[in-house]
């Protein structure tokens, strides 16, 4: 029972941040698997709540159909390809906790980044790039394939380009939902998507429907700053909490 109370808990707070990166906070959508690898497999655990993801795409795409970077999504969305491709096949190939691991320093080398491009007080815009894109959005679709956590590395490759911020969340939400749609068929291919997880899904949706609203809202009202340093922390604590469970076998 109290791993029932445990699993359902976290599964609400999970599908509402699926919502809420869908509403245009990529940072927030981040934190979900890693929050449900606490109490499942990784790779499980983003074939339970992929479902959520695109339902709650079909929203973001409505909401961001006017705010989004064409060439940005030009050079991301074939090169995420790529790394969904890489993700099938070394799926049977990386154990659970190599996974945790890897989603645990993937966060926090995003807030590594962040801090070190703070303090050398980086103000220029950087182009959108086919080199820097083909790479970084390679590893996003790898990323996104076994956690939904590839939230990091498109950030890495876009913040530098300091888009309005519409339009960086618009880009953000659309690429993902192109993403996650490419990630159904493997995920069906490796036995990963059960129909038996439908009612779970079924009740989980409408948190991230909310989710998506008020993301939406929050993007648009909410002062970035102190809203981004809360979800870093929140960031760090998960991230730190994956490794030390990954390396322990716990």
């Amino acid at each position: 029972m109290l791993f029932l109370d445990t699993f359902w808990t976290i599964s609400l707070v999970a599908a509402f941040l699926v919502g809420a990166g869908k509403g245009g906070l990529p940072m927030v959508a981040m934190l979900s698997v890693p929050a449900m690898s606490l109490v499942m497999s990784p790779m499980m655990a983003a074939a339970l709540l992929l479902p959520v993801y695109l339902i709650s795409d079909v929203f973001g795409i409505y909401i961001y159909r006017r705010s989004f970077s064409r060439r940005n999504l030009a050079i991301l969305i074939p090169a995420a390809l790529i790394g969904i491709v890489v993700g099938y096949v070394l799926a049977d190939r990386v154990s659970e906790d190599a996974v945790r691991v890897v989603i645990g320093c993937t966060g926090l080398s995003f807030l590594i980044m962040r801090l070190w491009g703070q303090i050398a007080g980086r103000t220029e815009a950087r182009p959108a790039d086919v080199p820097r894109g083909l790479f970084w959005g390679s590893i996003s679709g790898f990323t996104s394939f076994v956690s939904h956590a590839g939230g990091p590395a498109f950030q890495l490759y876009a913040l530098p380009q300091k888009l309005p911020k519409m339009t960086f969340a618009g880009t953000s939400t659309i690429l993902f939902a192109v993403i996650n749609w490419m990630k159904v068929p493997p995920y069906f291919a490796l036995g990963l998507m059960d129909w038996g997880d439908a009612r779970t899904v079924v009740l989980l949706a409408p948190v991230a429907l909310a989710g998506t609203w008020i993301g939406y809202h929050a993007t648009r009202l909410l002062p970035e700053a102190l809203f981004f340093r809360i979800v870093e922390v929140a960031l760090f604590v998960i991230s730190v909490s994956l490794i030390r469970a990954g390396l322990t076998g716990g």
